[in-house]
């Protein structure tokens, strides 16, 4: 009478047994249930919540395999449960949905014995099995890592992580204003990117004047404060009251004012002229009649006029650009979306 294997389910030949019929036992169990074990491959399609593999002794089955394909038709996320014996296996969930293995309690059963590895949909995982338990084949890595890894790294990468990637390496994305050890995701920084820059933030440049948006890689910006400088808001100044208000000239203002000249109104210049000697009136002809009985000095009076114009100069230099305080140029863009 024969048994059977534990782990495999290989058939054991008693001593003496199957005579005429032991070669035949002999090829199935190498040929074709150990080399199914080392590397065989089978696609299963799982039509269930739970579904459990096919393990027969001493025939072909599902859970013998090294290496299984994982397809469904329930629209939804499955499990799969392999015999309670301890195995590997490099699982390809080819589904859309994730998949979650399992070792039963009792072989064939959907119960759960322990712990379980969820398959992502379309990734391929090593698994191992100590009967009760599955774990991730590999948790620690030296050297160089090609391809997917998705989830928490928790453990330490020691060496180079280099080659060719060929495929998009993938995490978990943590709260924002997480301050742990855990790798940053792309999204993790470009969440923390958009909360220092939220929509109506000024981003400023003195490298370059190139928009934000190619910069950053998020948001919409529009070129902001051409020309003027920003002053910081103010309430109890009606001038500076309100977001975005405007105002000013690069150009000094002259105040309005006025010139004042006082005038004196009507009055009169005088000057002395002396006496001529040797007078006659032929000597100062046409002041005869004015100046004959004059004293040596004696005032002669000019125009009497009373309104007289007076001109003020104007003095000092232009005003275009006199009104700039020192500044520095820089770009500045405003996120409007």
């Amino acid at each position: 009478m024969s048994t059977f294997s534990p782990s495999l389910r290989i058939e054991l030949i008693d001593t003496g047994a199957q005579a005429g019929v032991w070669g035949t036992t002999t090829n199935t169990n190498l040929g074709t249930l150990i080399e199914s074990a080392i590397a065989g491959y089978v696609s299963v399609l799982v039509t269930s919540a739970n579904q459990a593999f096919t393990a027969l002794n001493g025939a072909a089955d599902q859970s013998r395999n090294m290496s299984i394909a994982l397809t469904t038709s329930t629209t939804d996320v499955f499990n799969v449960y392999a015999p309670p014996v301890e195995k590997t296996y490099i699982l390809y969930n080819a589904s859309a949905y994730t998949a979650t293995i399992y070792n039963s309690t009792v072989q064939g059963n959907t119960t759960a014995a322990g712990a379980g590895v969820a398959i992502p949909a379309g990734k391929t995982l090593t698994v191992w099995s100590d009967g009760t338990n599955f774990q991730l084949q590999n948790t620690h890595f030296i050297g160089t890592v090609v391809g997917n890894v998705t989830g928490d790294v928790t453990g330490n990468v020691t060496g180079q992580l280099d080659g060719s990637i060929t495929t998009t390496t993938t995490g978990v994305t943590q709260a924002p204003g997480n301050n742990t050890t855990r790798l940053a995701t792309t999204a993790f920084v470009t969440a923390a990117l958009q909360a220092v820059y939220p929509v109506g933030s000024i981003y400023i440049n003195a490298g370059v004047s190139t928009n934000p948006a190619t910069l950053l890689g998020f948001g919409t910006w529009a070129a902001f404060g051409a020309g003027r400088v920003m002053v910081g808001l103010n309430g109890a100044d009606p001038l500076f009251d309100a977001l975005e208000e405007t105002g000013g000239s690069k150009d000094a203002v002259v105040v309005s004012h006025t010139h004042t000249a006082n005038n004196a109104g009507s009055h009169s210049h005088t000057t002395d002229i002396e006496r001529f000697l040797n007078y006659t009136p032929d000597n100062f002809t046409g002041n005869n009649a004015y100046v004959q009985g004059l004293g040596n000095a004696q005032a002669l009076p000019s125009s009497t006029a009373g309104d007289h114009t007076h001109t003020i100069n104007s003095t000092g230099s232009s005003g275009t650009n006199a009104n700039l305080q020192p500044y520095i140029t820089v770009a500045m863009w405003k996120r409007t979306a």
